[in-house]
């Protein structure tokens, strides 16, 4: 059975040069980085390079990053560090009703310390639109976190414009940028943002590995305290091999990233518009172009979206009835009833996003299982049996 992986956003595979990179370190140069003989000299020297790289490809200083375990730590480090430095002078949070749950339940811990949280809403198409932020901001706001990018759907949001806002108000900005990574461009030069969340695994790294740029000037709290590693923002001996790893998937998107956005569109494309053509009554849930370009998000009327996420499992094909993060609820997802979108339909939704190592013959072999099992699971659908009768 032919097995297609349409679940990038979720992880992605290993890069078979970044698992070459990283073999010394399982190995013969397995040194602690803080210590001063050879053995850790020579290990400090690795994580240096790859903090320099992955700062040649956001434009930043490369003492500007601090190395964390992931993603969710990395928006827990900006939004925290934030918050309890800032604690005295306002206990005001804006963000969306649409991120992360590494930031939406950081924020509502953060509630639960006496901080006000503002959750801005999105338009229909999943959408923040700027002028909302600016109205929420207020003389307490400490922290704007907008999304770059959302997981769910692929919306791009207008980072640049809200981070203006946030500058003219005096307020530090946050973006997980976990998912826009490699997608769309991310220039630190010119992006008015203070704090950028950044994950190694979403580009082809490895797991347990990510980080978090804070523009020089702009101070935070550590949310782990121990030792003086990563300036004393992040205590704890450093992931050696996951910082590596991403060093190397750095690298390499800085040389193949726009060849490879360039097909993943077109391979997305053919998905999208052969599942269009071949299957009635979908829906498309987001942009139609403000999007990353490896992800569509689609409603399956009249289908379960967990059955239709089982049956293709059974099929070999891998995809995602949401974010990975909240996958083994059975409730629609509430990035999409934050959008507006029907209730009915959204328990039908389905994302595939696509990425390194995807071809034409995954997205044939996909469009082709999909297509039979939607009609298979529509035949056994009251609601969609009621309305083909009444249709006759």
């Amino acid at each position: 059975m032919r097995k297609v992986y349409f679940d990038h956003n979720a992880t992605t595979p290993v890069h078979p040069e970044v698992a070459e990179a990283v073999a010394p370190f399982l190995g013969e140069r397995f040194g602690n980085p803080s210590s001063i003989h050879y053995a850790g000299r020579d290990v400090r020297k690795a994580v240096e390079d790859a903090r320099e790289e992955i700062a040649a490809f956001y434009g930043c200083r490369p003492l500007e990053i601090v190395f964390t375990s992931s993603g969710t730590e990395s928006d827990n480090l900006a939004l925290k560090g934030v918050a309890y430095l800032e604690g005295n002078r306002g206990k005001h949070i804006v963000t969306s009703q649409v991120e992360h749950p590494a930031v939406m339940n950081t924020c509502r811990f953060l509630e639960s310390r006496g901080f006000r949280v503002t959750y801005v809403p999105v338009t229909r198409q999943g959408i923040v639109e700027p002028e909302s932020v600016r109205k929420a901001i207020g003389p307490d706001t400490v922290l704007v976190s907008i999304m770059a990018a959302n997981n769910e759907t692929g919306c791009v949001m207008p980072i640049a414009e809200i981070g203006k806002i946030a500058r003219n108000a005096g307020v530090l900005m946050h973006t997980d940028a976990v998912q826009a990574t490699g997608k769309i461009p991310l220039d630190w030069a010119t992006l008015p943002v203070d704090l950028l969340t950044f994950s190694g695994h979403k580009i082809n790294g490895l797991k347990g590995a990510g980080g978090l740029i804070v523009r020089k000037g702009v101070e935070i709290a550590p949310v782990i305290q121990g030792g003086h590693q990563e300036r004393g923002l992040r205590g704890g001996t450093e992931n050696v091999i996951g910082i590596v790893a991403m060093g190397k998937a750095f690298s390499l998107l800085s040389r193949n990233m726009d060849a490879e956005v360039a097909e993943v569109r077109r391979l997305r494309d053919s998905l999208e518009c052969a599942l269009f053509d071949r299957i009635p009554d979908l829906v498309l849930n987001g942009h139609p172009t403000l999007r990353m370009p490896n992800t569509v998000n689609i409603s399956f009327r009249f289908v379960e979206g967990e059955a239709l996420l089982l049956n293709l499992d059974m099929m070999g094909i891998a995809c995602s009835s949401g974010s990975a993060c909240t996958s083994g609820s059975l409730e629609a997802s509430p990035v999409l009833l934050a959008m507006g979108a029907d209730p009915t339909d959204s328990q039908g939704a389905l994302r595939f996003s696509l990425g390194y190592g995807n071809t034409d013959e995954d997205v044939s072999c996909a469009v082709d299982a999909i297509e039979k099992v939607v009609n298979k699971l529509r035949a056994m659908s009251p609601l969609y049996n009621a309305r083909e009768a009444k249709a006759r």
